[in-house]
């Protein structure tokens, strides 16, 4: 019998357009091989979506707020449906930095340094803090975004300026900049899938580094590191997915300098884009687009 696959894609978050990319192109695969397929948006119609199309499991398609970060999984586990990547627990913990970065250090990974800054408290001396607690440069982040939305690096001249454009976040991440080399590693399951390099011609691996093809990013597989070095970013990155109780798929970011690892976050739904990174690595070992879908699909199915 035909499996039916309900794609959720599209949402309100500043990752709208990924997530509607992520799942036409995963919707287009799934209908090549056989799949009844019906893509919706997580809105007022996809509770009748859910009971008229009667899914076998739902492809979670949504990036950033209200897509990665235990909301929609929260409505999934209402209707008992199998649905892809990580439940509730796992997605609210990874989608929340400061959180995730907690369960980094209690685990003796290394993660950059931090502080929180809110915009509802006055904070006089914030810039004698950062001397003190980071030094600048810094990276000043949203605690909840994903793909590098609204993330930049900043001065001591500049970071006053930077933060009053993101008042409309109640919070956010100002953490010490690491340089060195952009590792993402991604594992499938309790499998250490690979792992890939990426060089940007911009300052960093923001948003248009990530997205445009202008931007002219430069992807490096295999990674060319020590055999042990190669082992030991694995072993962390399985380590991170296994202490958050992540399920399917997740993307570890990584920054290597000094002949260190320091872990910046977890992505438990990446991309299913064309420039997206885990088809990439799953292709360099071989595993094609249509059966790396399929894999999470039957992942997704053991959890009913």
């Amino acid at each position: 019998m035909t499996k039916r696959i309900l794609i959720i894609s599209g949402g309100i978050s500043k990752e709208r357009l990924i997530s509607l990319d992520t799942g036409l192109q995963v919707a287009k695969e799934l209908k090549k091989n056989g799949y009844k397929v019906k893509i919706t948006e997580p809105n007022s119609d996809l509770s009748s979506n859910i009971k008229g199309f009667k899914p076998d499991v739902v492809f979670n398609a949504l990036h950033g707020q209200f897509g990665e970060d235990g909301y929609i999984q929260t409505i999934l586990e209402g209707f008992k449906i199998p649905y892809t990547h990580s439940g509730v627990l796992a997605s609210s913990i990874a989608m929340d930095k400061e959180i995730s970065k907690k369960f980094f250090r209690k685990f003796k990974i290394k993660t950059p340094n931090s502080i929180l800054y809110s915009f509802d408290k006055k904070k006089k001396d914030l810039l004698d803090l950062i001397n003190k607690k980071l030094k600048f440069p810094v990276v000043v982040k949203p605690k909840n975004e994903g793909s590098s939305v609204n993330v930049f690096i900043c001065t001591r001249k500049n970071i006053m300026n930077i933060l009053k454009k993101m008042q409309f976040y109640r919070q956010v991440m100002i953490e010490e900049f690491i340089a060195g080399r952009e590792i993402q590693v991604a594992i499938m399951g309790n499998k250490k899938l690979g792992l890939i390099e990426l060089k940007p011609k911009r300052k960093f691996y923001d948003y248009e580094a990530k997205y445009d093809i202008k931007a002219e990013t430069k992807h490096i597989i295999p990674v060319k590191l020590p055999k042990n070095k190669l082992k030991e970013v694995l072993n962390i990155a399985l380590k991170a997915h296994k202490i958050i109780k992540c399920r399917g798929i997740s993307r570890s970011d990584f920054k290597f300098y000094n002949n260190k690892f320091y872990l910046l976050e977890i992505n438990t739904q990446p991309g299913m884009t064309k420039l997206s990174l885990v088809p990439e690595i799953a292709a360099h070992q071989g595993i094609s687009f249509i059966n790396l879908i399929k894999w999470i699909l039957k992942d997704a199915a053991k959890k009913k």
